[in-house]
């Protein structure tokens, strides 16, 4: 690892990233790589891969628990992902999704599940989805001591209301946008992910505000870009969204090892004298 580039720029942190880190990474033009993390082996291996943020996402729903949609993880689900993470790490900043209806409510449920997945699961962030109505929240947890990542553009808690997962910011709800993203900068939010929007809108977002932006599906002119490892790595099958690229194909690989196990079992080949007591 010693004869790889540094993924933090000029900002070189010896222990845990820090928030300073990332906004010092900003300020230097130094775009950097977020990825989701479920489990200890993946969040090692990102850890060791140069991946300085992670995301324990409500996207476990998906992709860990077989739901049809992120709505159905609970606090208690995710903590126990969160806790697995954050153990299994010691350089990437642990960022935790708030799941749907754990704090929409009011600014004291937020900061009551916040304050959970501090304690219990170890996690240095949180991050919560929505547009200006949720500025309370992110004040209480700020003045609180709790980094908080806002969620901008397309917001997949919403999508029922938001009539599916659609493209947003067309037009003249670019603009909202920008000013939720300045809203939530003087909140005190750390960073802004920034999902499913036109490229120019996430640029437009990136220039207006001082913290990093996170894009998922918003240009390539955001301060960082977040994928699910799972679509990013190739165990996903069917249609993929547009902005997901797949830079493996682990699927494939884990079924071929899968298929010659089972095979070998079946010959009697396995195990063999060397793998015999």
């Amino acid at each position: 690892m010693s004869d790889q580039p540094s993924p933090y720029g000029n900002t070189k942190p010896t222990t845990r990233v820090r928030i300073p880190h990332l906004k010092q990474m900003k300020i230097e033009g130094q775009k950097w790589a977020m990825l989701t993390a479920y489990d200890m082996y993946s969040a090692a291996i990102f850890e060791e891969a140069g991946i300085p943020v992670l995301l324990v996402g409500d996207s476990a729903s998906n992709n860990v628990y077989g739901n049809d949609s992120t709505l159905s993880v609970t606090v208690d689900e995710l903590i126990s992902l969160v806790r697995a993470v954050s153990r299994s790490t010691r350089r990437a900043l642990v960022i935790a999704d708030l799941p749907f209806g754990s704090y929409q409510a009011s600014a004291e449920q937020c900061f009551h599940t916040a304050v959970r997945f501090m304690k219990e699961a170890g996690a240095q962030a949180v991050k919560l989805e929505g547009g200006i109505e949720m500025l309370p929240q992110v004040e209480k947890l700020v003045s609180s001591g709790i980094p908080v990542m806002a969620h901008i553009g397309f917001t997949p808690q919403m999508e029922h209301q938001l009539g599916g997962y659609r493209v947003q910011g067309r037009g003249d709800d670019a603009q909202r946008l920008i000013d939720s993203a300045k809203a939530f900068e003087a909140a005190g939010a750390f960073a802004i992910l920034i999902e499913m929007v036109p490229g120019d809108v996430g640029r437009a977002i990136t220039e207006a505000v001082s913290i990093p932006t996170v894009g998922i599906g918003a240009g390539n002119q955001c301060d960082a870009q977040v994928l699910v490892w799972q679509d990013m790595a190739g165990l996903r099958t069917g249609r993929l969204p547009r902005f997901v690229k797949q830079y493996a194909d682990l699927r494939s690989v884990l079924h071929t090892a899968a298929s010659d196990f089972a095979r070998e079992v079946g010959e009697g080949t396995f195990p063999s004298p060397e793998h015999t007591f």
